[in-house]
């Protein structure tokens, strides 16, 4: 199984941006332990605060991975081209998100990718892409 974990814009700073929200965390840090706990999976790992180069790495992977974890961060609740891209692709795409995105301001309260993929997972943190793994785990056994 193949897994494509997709970050978008600002999610390069975690560990240092916004600890109250995000953590402490690096994410490459936290990589390490998806690589551990999921040894029988291929997980690769992309990150970009460009919106087109996220499209490429949909297009790129989405007709031959098994699955896709993506947190477009701000491109959530704007990007129509991220939206049609998940689309156009054959993976299966789970959007995450690390805080709860209904307990927050409340333009955060729409995802425009969200209806183009197979569920969402927000609100536990880090362990959000974990659960998100799982979750595609399950669906391709």
């Amino acid at each position: 199984m193949k897994i494509q974990i997709i970050n978008g814009p600002n999610l390069n700073l975690l560990g240092t941006r916004e600890k109250d929200i995000y953590g402490d965390i690096n994410f490459e840090k936290y990589l390490d332990s998806l690589y551990e706990e999921f040894d029988d999976i291929e997980i690769n790992y992309y990150q970009s605060n460009v919106e087109g180069e996220i499209i490429n790495k949909l297009h790129e992977v989405g007709l031959n991975y098994d699955g896709i974890v993506l947190n477009a961060g701000g491109y959530t609740h704007t990007s129509v081209a991220i939206r049609d891209a998940i689309k156009a692709i054959n993976s299966l795409v789970v959007e995450v998100h690390i805080s709860n995105v209904f307990a927050r301001e409340e333009f955060r309260h729409t995802s425009l990718i969200a209806p183009n993929c197979i569920g969402s997972i927000s609100g536990f943190g880090l362990d959000s892409y974990r659960l998100a793994i799982e979750g595609l785990k399950k669906l391709k056994m």
